[in-house]
């Protein structure tokens, strides 16, 4: 494991008036931006299109997360290939596993690990509300004389999460019931399943590391056929090949299969756009799921800003 330089706990741009914040994944940042403001220097280590199950520290990430004021990561295994370093620099400063926190009874178990949880709890926005509350507080408990503007902040994302959560399960609703059946490439979004009604199936397990094998693949193009499913969707952070194999199993078959749109599962669009946010990121899953499987839409989303 990397050796830690000095911890720089409560300096850098804190003195200034700015608390520098390190997040693991972009759902975490966005968090931390919305709750924090101006207030709060955020940066993220994964960018669009990393797959958090895989990543690894950089020898600039381990710099920048002991020097930060405060570092937020998500936990429940997500970052599986960082936890120990994560762990080991928690006892050294202030950091905080934003997801670890959510209630057990709200969580759905691991499909390769019988002692875990599945992570992908930013997919459903009534689960997110959680991690906002403990960014805010973890915020809060390092920047204690801020903690009502902290507090102010998160109470005006919560209503806008409110608000996508609305916007998300009605337009999910439309959807044929039949037709509510959700081919990905990992197992990210079972909690969307559960959350919305779907029938949910990935190629991988919920980790990226879980390589789909061949009788996986054969077996969801029969239930393809069969069942005559026409769409099935790619993600932003996963390789295609799999949803590819798919599509070309089914045509062997004499059925037809499209792609249905690309999903954002473990990272978020480009920065600055508006599916670099979260809210962008759920509005274009959503709308782009109900769109593509017969559920009635508008064309740019919740707030007219997708397909821009």
């Amino acid at each position: 494991m990397a050796t830690l330089p000095l911890a720089l706990s409560a300096k850098g741009l804190a003195a200034q008036g700015v608390t520098t914040v390190v997040a693991t994944t972009g759902m975490i940042a966005d968090a931390a931006r919305q709750v924090g403001g101006d207030l709060v220097e955020v940066r993220g280590l994964m960018g669009p299109g990393v797959d958090p199950h895989s990543y690894r520290q950089t020898r600039s990430d381990i710099v920048a997360m002991a020097r930060a004021d405060v570092v937020l990561w998500h936990g429940l295994y997500l970052e599986a290939q960082m936890e120990e370093f994560l762990q080991d620099l928690g006892e050294r400063g202030t950091t905080t596993a934003v997801a670890e926190g959510l209630p057990r009874d709200l969580l759905l178990a691991h499909d390769d690990y019988d002692d875990k949880f599945d992570p992908h709890v930013w997919m459903v926005p009534d689960l997110w509300t959680h991690v906002v509350e403990n960014v805010r507080d973890a915020l809060s408990a390092a920047r204690p004389d801020s903690a009502e503007v902290f507090a102010a902040n998160a109470a005006a994302h919560l209503a806008e999460l409110d608000e996508l959560a609305t916007y998300a399960a009605g337009i999910l609703a439309s959807v044929p019931e039949e037709s509510r059946v959700l081919v990905t490439a990992h197992d990210a979004f079972n909690y969307f399943g559960q959350a919305y009604g779907f029938e949910v199936m990935g190629i991988q397990g919920i980790s990226t590391e879980s390589e789909a094998g061949l009788r996986r693949i054969a077996d969801l193009v029969d239930i393809l056929v069969d069942r005559r499913i026409g769409a099935v969707f790619v993600e932003s952070s996963v390789s295609d090949r799999n949803i590819r194999a798919l599509i070309e199993g089914a045509a062997a078959k004499g059925h037809e299969v499209v792609i249905g749109g690309e999903l954002f599962s473990d990272a978020m669009g480009e920065p600055g756009t508006y599916v670099g946010t979260y809210v962008g990121m759920i509005d274009h899953n959503a709308t782009t799921i109900a769109g593509a499987l017969g559920g009635d839409v508008p064309r740019d989303g919740m707030k007219g800003l997708l397909n821009g």
